[in-house]
């Protein structure tokens, strides 16, 4: 259950560690610890002071090198009343922009962790099935309740909610979740965004079954793709090239999964019934960009998640690097190159370079066109740079 205790297990920060509380940043990372009072389990409520005995914080503990996940910077009781209080801010805010009276969009995410000062919890909305999934052990232990209180507010536009952290609490927890409803029961649907229609399968799919993140980049492809051949890249289930087919001579394609294809295809014959003009290939990415030089005008590429740790971030840089080089080499002249990262390690700056560094070896002229980000309900936390993981950039090459 929620917790409705008031005396928490003390974490004691080293001096000097205390700065980036004090900014507001939501994490406290092991190395800043001086002492712990207590023995927590993982997932229970702490409170965090500084070397001299002064509150700072409340939050999750969580073995690791994110030790604390910031509920609160204020001395509170995170009850039923505080979550339904946060759920409900986030809820509203999706509201002021437009969601749950908009008929063309039925797809978007409800509740965005540290954007929405709730670390540890996604939620995402499918045609009136939210979608959860836990990314720490203290949201895990109160599902239950979280999916309670989203059904309260929801109400009358909700008709399940699914939990699908199975892959997504930490492999060192002692916990073994498995993906199932929480509350009610739905197929895998239609969704609209935009007015376009997507099957999505939240059970198999990859994250909760489709890459909401990308809604308004895709638009900006629709825009670029008049009369042009066009290559997606690491293509998933289709999205990019849905909207590229409003306006574009031919679409392919091209991911390693052959079942992310055919829901690709299905999605295709969903907004354009049988059009010669798309395919799609089953191929590696790196393999089908060798052999396509001058073949298309227009490339998104938008592959998975290069780096998950610091530890492997010079080996997803360069991989970014070899990844644009072969794209800059390929693509005819006058061409338009959407190509991002999703990696929260990499920093815009970071993957800027590497781009960079790609189009320097080809020794091609490329001009950037835009600099492209996530959409406004995955809102950045203004004191946790982290959250702003989306980078993207509109390249013309000459």
């Amino acid at each position: 259950m929620i917790e409705g205790k008031q005396e928490y297990i003390r974490i004691v920060l080293k001096s000097g560690k205390d700065q980036s509380v004090r900014r507001y940043h939501p994490w406290i990372f092991s190395g800043a610890i001086k002492k712990i009072y207590g023995t927590p389990a993982e997932g229970d409520i702490v409170e965090v002071y500084d070397n001299k005995g002064e509150f700072l914080a409340t939050g999750h503990y969580q073995p690791g090198s994110i030790t604390v996940r910031i509920l609160s910077f204020e001395k509170v009781i995170p009850d039923r009343d505080f979550f339904r209080k946060m759920i409900s801010s986030a809820v509203e805010y999706r509201k002021q922009l437009g969601f749950l009276s908009d008929p063309s969009t039925n797809v978007f995410r409800l509740i965005h962790a540290e954007g929405d000062n709730l670390p540890g919890l996604i939620a995402d909305y499918y045609n009136g099935v939210v979608v959860l999934q836990m990314h720490s052990t203290g949201m895990y232990r109160i599902r239950n309740e979280i999916a309670e209180i989203i059904s309260e507010i929801l109400s009358e536009h909700l008709q399940a909610v699914y939990d699908k952290s199975e892959t997504t609490i930490s492999f060192k927890s002692d916990i073994r979740p498995e993906n199932g409803f929480i509350s009610g029961s739905a197929e895998p649907s239609i969704v609209l965004e935009n007015g376009y229609k997507f099957y999505v399968d939240w059970i198999t799919g990859q994250k909760t079954g489709f890459f909401i993140d990308q809604r308004e980049n895709r638009k900006l492809v629709q825009h670029y793709s008049c009369n042009r051949d066009v290559l997606n890249l690491f293509g998933y289930t289709g999205s990019f090239s849905v909207y590229a087919m409003k306006n574009a001579r031919s679409v392919d394609t091209v991911d390693s999964s052959g079942p992310a294809l055919k829901i690709a295809d299905e999605n295709i014959r969903l907004n354009y019934g049988e059009d010669s003009r798309h395919h799609s290939y089953e191929a590696d990415a790196f393999e089908f960009l060798a052999g396509c030089r001058n073949r298309y005008d227009l490339m998104i590429i938008d592959p998975p998640a290069f780096a998950k740790h610091n530890d492997v971030l010079a080996n997803a840089l360069q991989g970014y690097k070899r990844l644009n080089i072969k794209a800059i080499e390929n693509i005819r002249p006058g061409g338009i190159i959407f190509t991002f990262s999703c990696s929260q390690v990499v920093s815009k700056e970071n993957f800027r370079k590497s781009v960079f560094a790609a189009a320097a070896n080809t020794g091609r002229k490329v001009r950037i066109l835009h600099q492209l980000g996530q959409p406004a309900d995955h809102p950045v936390n203004i004191y946790h740079p982290e959250s702003e993981y989306l980078k993207g950039l509109v390249l013309y090459v000459e």
